[in-house]
């Protein structure tokens, strides 16, 4: 089963999916907001393996908001 969850407010988004991993499962994590520049898009996976979906989605989600903040605030350029 492949589990799916977002966040997401005016300017950023967070979408994340689960996959079964060797030993557990992994989440596919995409971010993207719109700023002063244009839209962003950015696609990773989480570096951990989780022994359920339901922590691998949300990590990939804390993950992936975290990003987002540290993005937004100027202290992460991509």
């Amino acid at each position: 089963m492949t589990l799916a969850g977002n966040a997401h407010e005016t300017e950023w988004s967070v979408d994340v999916t689960t996959f079964a991993a060797e030993q557990g499962y992994r989440s596919n994590i995409r971010v993207s907001h719109q700023s002063a520049s244009g839209a962003f898009a950015h696609d990773f996976q989480h570096s951990g393996i989780f022994a359920t979906e339901r922590e691998a989605l949300l990590e990939g989600l804390r993950e992936g908001m975290t990003w987002v903040e540290l993005k937004l605030s100027g202290a992460l350029h991509v």
